[in-house]
Formats: structure tokens, sequence, C-alpha cells
């Protein structure tokens, strides 16, 4: 997309749709030659370079890349196969110091990191957007809002993993990176205006910098309606059929949903059958498909009612290291509530007058610690407990002294502490 072409929108009533990249939609890179070829405009190119890429989540176990799409000055757009070209690493070379363009780079950074891919900076145009008070940063949002084109997104939740890609799929994963670099351009102006461009320069270094997720614990106890589920044994079913189907989809490269439903475990759960048969009696397990492997799944139901008493799972989830439910905070620690309420208070006042989501200026887990966790310090101890919980300089220097404040006069806003 030409400057020209941006800048004449802006004055549209109605969003453009925005149909197919100006250069059109190259071939889909999947051999080493077309590959080299890539690194070779890459590296003769010049600015930022906006990037992509394509999941099967739903589809597939996991979230590997299935396309990953880049566009640079002078070098155009390129949409590799990453089921064919493996290893990007050269590509990396070939960009250099370059700031990457991202939009929702943390949904992005992990696959690209398996890909070979280390992003030396990076721009994020959704976080940006976020940090500028806009109340909707979805791509198609975002380019309408600040480009006046209307972007199509109805092939965001396909299979990428299909071969070969339909070419309306390749339109749609070329049109992401051909916007990204206009906007690039235009959000680091309006961030700079704000005087908000290095509260998002230290927000895109966090970003880039943030390490892998821990596993989860427990993650059986995230299926859908197992809240339902009451008693240990009916618990230890759902476990074992999660474990069982998370096993099966691994080995099938399978989203585990479409391997056995959630409400078909917690269904089995509800009415730990008996017997095989018993099974094939819960109205869940009566598809063609579910009843083929019923076998499957009725050997870790009688696995689940075999564990003796004392291997049960616990009704309740771990509570983890952080502070109690919040319900309790009133009884419990009263001067913690009262914190919490004053705190919140001031916050939400910063986020007015700041224009910017209260997520994003301080995490509200980081905001309950230290509500908690508080035995007195002042402001001192407050910015050491922020910046061990992760918060960035420009959120410390903005928060820090607003808790001091609701930290020492507690007593404002305590209604403000519920749940």
């Amino acid at each position: 997309m030409t400057e020209s072409a941006a800048s004449s929108v802006d004055q549209a009533t109605d969003p453009i749709p925005l149909t197919e990249p100006e250069g059109g939609v190259p071939d889909i890179v999947d051999t080493p030659e077309a590959f080299a070829e890539v690194c070779a405009a890459f590296a003769s190119g010049a600015g930022a370079v906006a990037a992509d890429a394509e999941r099967a989540s739903g589809f597939r176990y996991g979230q590997a890349t299935y396309l990953a799409q880049f566009k640079r000055a002078g070098a155009g757009i390129a949409l590799i196969d990453t089921a064919a070209i493996t290893d990007l690493s050269p590509l990396g070379e070939a960009i250099g110091s370059a700031t990457w363009v991202f939009h929702a780079a943390s949904q992005d950074l992990p696959g690209m990191r398996e890909l070979g891919l280390e992003p030396a900076r990076v721009f994020d145009t959704e976080l940006a957007a976020r940090l500028l008070g806009w109340p909707r940063v979805g791509l198609a949002a975002v380019v309408e809002r600040e480009l006046g084109f209307a972007l199509a997104k109805e092939h965001s939740a396909q299979d990428w993993s299909t071969r070969p890609l339909p070419h309306d799929w390749l339109v749609y994963a070329a049109l992401d990176v051909e916007v990204l670099l206009d906007l690039h351009t235009r959000l680091a102006t309006h961030l700079a205006a704000a005087d908000k461009l290095v509260w998002a320069q230290q927000e895109f270094e966090a970003v880039r910098l943030a390490p892998p997720p821990a596993p989860r614990e427990d993650p059986w106890r995230r299926t859908s309606g197992s809240h339902q589920v009451r008693d240990a044994r009916s618990l230890a079913i759902v476990r074992s059929l999660w474990e069982a189907r998370d096993a099966e989809a691994r080995r099938r490269d399978t989203s585990p949903g479409r391997v056995l439903r959630d409400q078909a475990i917690v269904a089995a759960a509800q009415a730990k059958p008996g017997s095989l048969d018993d099974l094939l009696k819960v109205r869940e397990f009566q598809s063609k498909g579910t009843r083929r492997r019923a076998a499957q799944w009725y050997t870790a139901v009688e696995a689940a009612m075999a564990l003796p008493e004392d291997q049960l799972p616990a009704r309740r989830a771990p509570q983890g290291d952080g502070p109690p439910q919040q319900r309790v905070w009133k009884d419990k620690r009263p001067e913690a509530f009262a914190r919490l309420g004053a705190s919140r208070a001031r916050i939400a006042a910063l986020v007015d007058r700041l224009d910017i989501p209260a997520e994003n200026l301080l995490q509200p887990d980081a905001l309950r610690r230290a509500c908690w966790e508080y035995r007195g310090g002042g402001e001192p101890w407050i910015r050491e407990f922020l910046a061990g919980r992760g918060a960035r300089p420009w959120q410390i220097d903005l928060t820090a002294p607003e808790l001091a404040e609701a930290f020492e006069n507690p007593t404002a806003g305590t209604d403000a502490a519920g749940d």
C-alpha cells in the first residue's frame, strides 16, 4: 500500500474493502531455492519488517506455525510454508537488527522462535492501540480506524495445515502484513504525540523478552463444565479421561476437542459407569466416532474408579502462592482489604487521566499481591515489589506514588475492594 493510497482514504466516510495487496499475492515459498531468494531480497530491503503467523488452533495439537508472512520495503511480501521450510534462521540473519512489526506479538513470537527467529526489536500495533486508549484493538478495527480500509477476517480460524492452501487464504495472509508497516508509522507518531512512546518501547521489549509460560498445574481442571463435578471420584475420572485424550491427541496431532469433547468427559464423570455398556448408555458417547473408541475411554474410566482414596484429586484446585480469594480479605486481613479498595480508586483515577486500560497500567495480580503482602516500607518497598513482579519502569513511576498514598491512607475507597 502506498503512502498516497493510505492518505487518500483518510477522508472516506465508509471503509474501502481491501481485497488484494498492492503488488499482488506472491507464490508460496516452499523450496530451499525460493527461500534463499527471499533471504537475499530481505537482506537488501530497508526499514522495519512486518511479520505474522498462521496456526491451526482447533485442528492440530499444539500451536505450531504453518505459514509465516513477512513484508519489507524493497523486498515485497513473502509467504513461507513452514511445514516445508522449518528453519527460518537465515531470514533472521538477513533482517539483522531491524524492527519487527506484529499485531499481538505475544501470540506469534513463540512460533517464530520455534522456527529459529529471534527479533532484535519489536513493535506491536495491538499493544500500541491499547496504550493509546482505543476501544477496539483487533487488527481489522485498527486498520479501519487508522487507514480507512475494511480488512476481511473470515479466514482467521481456518486449518492452516491444509495443503495446498487455497488462494483466498493466501490473499488474507498477505493482507495482514500488507497493512502493518503503514500502521507502524502512524501508531508510532500517535504514541509520540501522546507522550507514550517510551512506555510503548518498554512494553514491546517486555513482550520480546517474555519467557515461555510455565506449565499449568493440573491442566485437566480447565475441562469445560468440570465445575459441575462435585466429588473426588468423579474428578478422578475427569483427570484420567483428560490425560488419555491428551495422549491420543498428541499421537494423532489433532486438537484434543476433536478427539473427545469436554462435554463427554464431564458426562462420564457424572455417570461413573461401571462397565463399557454403561458408558455407551451415556448420551455423549453414542455418536459414531465416540462409540468407535469407547473401549479406550472406558479403560481410563476404569483406572480412575480403581484408584485408592488417598490417590484421588482434591476437590478444590491448589491455591498457589498468591493471596486468598478476596471474599475472605475483609475478615482475615481488614487492613489489606482497605488498602486494595483505596489503591483501586487511585488506579482508576490514573486510568481515566492517562486514557489507558487498567491492566496495561498495572497487572491486577501485582496490585492484589502488593496490597496483601505489604508490611511497611512505603514507596521504596512498593517500587521493589512491583519490579520483582515484572512491572516496567514507566508503570512503577506512575503507580508507586499512588499506591504509597493509598497504603498510608487506606480508608478511602474501601468499598471498591469487592470481587
